[in-house]
């Protein structure tokens, strides 16, 4: 099992928990931006920092996550990307990603953005506070825990 991180729009919270979550299952991490983004090092934490350009980062953790990988993004397109690969994925607020529900979770991306596009204001994705931290934390390591049993994910 290794951990993806789509790096640029992760919080730094939820980086420290993926640090330790590598350290304590001596799992490799793979924080993948455009330009080094701070986080907390060890053994099995590493740094792709790919060019600049629209999707490069996405596309790298498409082309190097498996169905026994796990990947952290905020980015509907690309946890649909992955969803279709059968990588397991959730967000920085808990939320998992699956073939039931991504096909929704686009459409609804794509009509707020359509609505911002015609000037019309959208709701904010909120805040971050503890409550999210902790739905995190939670779906997280249920995760972690399914992939080191080896149990097959249901996404």
């Amino acid at each position: 099992m290794k951990i993806f991180v789509d790096c640029d729009s992760c919080p730094s919270q939820v980086r420290e928990i993926i640090v330790k979550a590598s350290e304590r299952t001596k799992s490799l991490s793979f924080f993948v931006a455009n330009h080094k983004i701070p986080h907390g090092t060890n053994a099995f934490t590493h740094d792709i920092i790919v060019e600049e350009g629209k999707d490069k980062a996405d596309d790298y953790i498409v082309s190097h996550a498996s169905e026994h990988d796990i990947a952290v993004t905020r980015d509907i397109l690309l946890a649909e990307r992955l969803v279709e690969r059968n990588v397991a994925v959730v967000n920085d607020r808990g939320t998992r990603y699956t073939a039931e529900n991504i096909r929704e979770r686009v459409s609804i991306r794509n009509y707020m953005l359509e609505l911002a596009q015609n000037g019309l204001k959208t709701e904010e994705s909120g805040s971050f506070g503890k409550k999210e931290l902790y739905q995190f934390a939670n779906a997280f390591d249920a995760l972690i825990t399914k992939k080191l049993k080896g149990e097959k994910d249901e996404n």
